[in-house]
């Protein structure tokens, strides 16, 4: 078995739905196929590689960089777009743990908890914990709009330099804004439409300002969103086609006929119901794919939406098997998740959202193999 094709080509063929000398492999392009800093740090070592300059990328659920001695060992096609910050100081959260934090971010200890604010935002975890709750206060250097150039100015740079896959993520919504919005669909739907008419407008602005700030050479931007529960989605498929899809598909369309940027939904729970107005809507790519969920059985997905939709994520079950069973467990159920997923292309691997801060590091060496060992066509 040997590698023909540069990572970026092997994305977009699967992206075609055509099968490539092998399925792409993802690990932290975005903030749900990432990696916690704590199992980050423990896979590290348990690798022999340093652990004294671990960055932390997302500064509300603690996801590492990944560099790139870990991303060339697991055969990764992808890096993620976000530049390091400005200026970086040292965080000893716990333990022998040490990261490098942005020196504006200041989370402080508050009793049993640490603790991050920001004017009346709050945010807080356990001493021993892994990740924020409450408020999302996610670390910038710069104000927003001066943020987003910066972003296009790395996308570049890593086109230019690395031959790796990039998705600019946290800029964009499905136009789907949570369980108020769910109860407003039925009791103020003019309102809704409103919102997400204004909410188009905005999006859309915005995305032109990436391609005037040269951000042509993204490879995907993220639409974030969760319309699915663990057992159904947020709303039915009637009010979906009513208050998301016009707003939705008409943002897929500005971004495919200006550029050939791809779009990448993220979008937890059981969702089957709701796959085929995201293909009508031109939504290129689907994440995590989260078949522990209802409905979401992995044979049906592939074969009702293989050739439509790119199942990015499905790789191995991270909510029953990746950090719960024994390392025999995590091959057979990746090598499983891959056989169904990898046929006729349109699959990129990835475990079902983040690998959290418990995972032993063997688990997750243990999957990357076995991914890769089943990654050629």
């Amino acid at each position: 078995m040997k590698e023909t094709m540069t990572s970026r080509e092997r994305i977009y063929k699967a992206l075609s739905f055509q099968e490539a000398d092998r399925y792409p492999i993802d690990l932290g392009m975005h903030f749900s196929t990432g990696i916690s800093i704590f199992a980050y740090y423990n896979l590290r070592q348990y690798l022999g590689l340093s652990t004294d300059r671990i960055q932390v990328a997302d500064t509300v659920q603690l996801l590492a960089r990944v560099d790139d001695d870990v991303l060339e060992r697991f055969h990764c096609d992808t890096i993620l777009l976000n530049p390091p910050y400005k200026k970086l100081v040292e965080w000893r959260p716990r333990d022998h743990y040490s990261f490098l934090i942005p020196d504006h971010w200041k989370p402080n200890i508050e009793g049993r908890y640490i603790v991050v604010r920001r004017g009346e935002e709050m945010m807080r975890m356990p001493l021993d914990g892994f990740f924020f709750d409450g408020s999302w206060i996610q670390a910038k250097d710069y104000p927003d709009e001066e943020n987003l150039k910066v972003f296009c100015q790395e996308a570049q740079r890593l086109y230019e330099e690395t031959d790796k896959f990039t998705c600019l993520i946290g800029e964009f919504t499905d136009f789907f804004t949570g369980i108020d919005m769910a109860c407003d669909m039925i009791t103020d739907p003019d309102e809704v439409k409103k919102f997400n008419q204004g909410l188009l407008d905005w999006q859309i602005d915005k995305f032109f300002k990436i391609l005037k700030f040269g951000g042509h050479n993204i490879g995907c931007i993220e639409i974030n969103g969760d319309m699915g529960t663990q057992t159904a989605p947020f709303f039915s498929t009637a009010r979906f086609e009513e208050f998301i899809f016009p707003y939705l598909k008409e943002f897929n369309r500005i971004v495919h006929e200006n550029s050939n940027i791809k779009t990448f939904m993220h979008n937890c729970g059981s969702i089957q119901p709701l796959i085929p107005g995201l293909i009508e809507a031109q939504v290129d790519i689907l994440n995590p794919v989260q078949v522990t969920a209802a409905n979401m059985d992995p044979t049906e997905l592939k074969q009702k939406f293989g050739n439509k939709i790119t199942f990015w994520g499905g790789g191995c079950d991270t909510q029953q098997i990746l950090g719960f069973k024994d390392e025999d467990a995590v091959r057979k159920n990746t090598a499983e998740m891959c056989r169904i997923f990898k046929q006729g292309g349109g699959f990129v691997f990835n475990q079902i959202h983040n690998i959290m801060g418990n995972v032993p590091p063997q688990h997750i060496v243990a999957m990357f193999d076995e991914a890769y060992a089943n990654s050629f066509y």
